[in-house]
């Protein structure tokens, strides 16, 4: 596959697609139309070209999923976007909850000299403010070693990895509970049949419901009472 055919138009759905398919076994035309914020004639025909460059397989009436040719396109796209954000927040001061949007806008006037400066006045970073890890220039990921917060035991003791939304309203509010990437708690309780969990941390001891708790991912420091830290995945995510 001759990637010099790439244009940056097909690593951003390219992209669009690996974020989406990160939630979805199948991504909908409907769905990423409305990331990519695109007519429903512009999807179909650059999901047509991917398809037949071998960059995605498309399943009729139920939607898309990369191929590793296209997971790889998408990489120098994923990159760009999550250093820009960095360099968003830290550099240029905006909120975590803004970042994403704006980068979509400011990552468009970037060629690769720009991008690698933005990269250095961002303090060369490893992982975007939510949490999610920026590929290597060789499009490479780390294997990813975290969990949704559901899925803990109570008492287990974790570290938040990811933060997995970029809803504003959601972000700011979790913002204020403290819980950002690289935040340590300890998780008090979970109620049944999806109900909240209540965290322990350094100053506060925050309840939350199960449907944000599902947006944060941990990775296990220590297991509760009877239970093992889970496998480290081979692959990433």
């Amino acid at each position: 596959m001759n990637e010099l055919m790439t244009s940056s138009a097909m690593q951003r759905y390219a992209a669009e697609i690996y974020r989406l398919q990160q939630d979805e076994e199948v991504v909908s035309l409907s769905l990423l139309g409305e990331h990519i914020e695109a007519s429903a004639q512009a999807i179909a025909s650059m999901v047509k070209k991917l398809r037949r460059l071998g960059y995605l397989e498309h399943e009729l009436y139920r939607g898309v999923r990369l191929t590793a040719a296209g997971e790889k396109i998408a990489m120098p796209a994923i990159r760009r976007h999550r250093i820009t954000e960095v360099y968003l927040v830290k550099a240029m001061q905006y909120d975590w909850a803004a970042a994403h949007e704006l980068a979509d806008v400011f990552e468009k006037g970037l060629n690769g000299e720009l991008e690698d400066r933005v990269f250095e006045l961002a303090g060369r970073p490893t992982h975007c403010p939510h949490g999610e890890p920026i590929p290597s220039k060789e499009g490479t990921l780390p294997a990813l070693n975290d969990l949704p917060l559901v899925d803990v035991p109570t008492g287990s003791t974790c570290v938040i990895s990811r933060v997995r939304t970029h809803d504003p309203e959601r972000l700011r509010y979790i913002a204020e509970l403290g819980l950002t990437p690289g935040t340590p708690f300890t998780l008090l309780s979970c109620a049944p049949f999806h109900g909240p969990l209540r965290l322990l941390m350094d100053r506060n001891d925050p309840v939350i419901g199960y449907e944000l708790s599902k947006l944060l991912w941990v990775r296990m420091e220590h297991a509760g009472p009877g239970n093992k830290l889970p496998p480290v995945p081979n692959t990433p995510k």
